[in-house]
């Protein structure tokens, strides 16, 4: 990861440390990169984005984020603060890292919209949403969320199963989350 990267990251992580956030965002770094090299865009768009993506969460109460997202969501309005305070946090953070300003602006409509917006700006955007997305179906999301949602096993790959097709919109994403849904049915039979 280039230099800069390091730097927004390690700014970042004050930020990360509630709802998971810290592992999520790991996670979606990687996909971030996956991502990348089979469908483009520009790395120096959607690697800073996706990593400053979450940081406003810090800015909502602990106690009203399973109202916000997630399959028994109530409040789903609540959402929208994250991505407005995460706006105001990564514009600081990329201008304490000196990050080119035209870029910038870029990623803070990104991080504006990531989960609100429902159809994609660009492809940088399309990216950064499904490299989000994509960690639901990862090893460490599929043990948070089934805990988090309460659900059994088959309920929770039921989820990622139902929503493939919805959540994800590049090919790429779609083949690696079907590889990671694999992955998933091996565990179970780890257990």
């Amino acid at each position: 990861m280039k230099d800069v990267y390091s730097k927004i990251w390690e700014l970042a992580k004050p930020h990360l440390d509630t709802r998971k956030n810290d592992i999520h965002t790991e996670l979606a770094i990687q996909y971030a990169f996956r991502l990348l090299k089979g469908e483009g865009g520009d790395e120096e768009i959607v690697v800073p984005a996706i990593i400053l993506h979450d940081v406003g969460w810090k800015s909502v109460p602990e106690e009203l984020h399973l109202k916000a997202f997630g399959p028994k969501a109530t409040m789903p309005e609540i959402n929208r603060v994250h991505e407005v305070e995460g706006v105001k946090i990564a514009k600081e953070i990329l201008e304490k890292v000196n990050y080119d300003q035209d870029k910038i602006e870029e990623i803070l409509e990104i991080i504006d919209g990531h989960d609100s917006r429902k159809e994609p700006i660009s492809l940088n955007d399309m990216l950064v949403k499904e490299a989000d997305k994509l960690w639901r179906y990862s090893r460490e999301a599929f043990r948070i969320n089934r805990e988090r949602y309460e659900q059994t096993f088959e309920q929770y790959m039921d989820r990622l199963r139902s929503n493939l097709d919805k959540w994800l919109l590049t090919n790429s994403g779609r083949e690696i989350a079907k590889e990671e849904i694999e992955n998933r049915s091996k565990d179970s039979r780890d257990d």
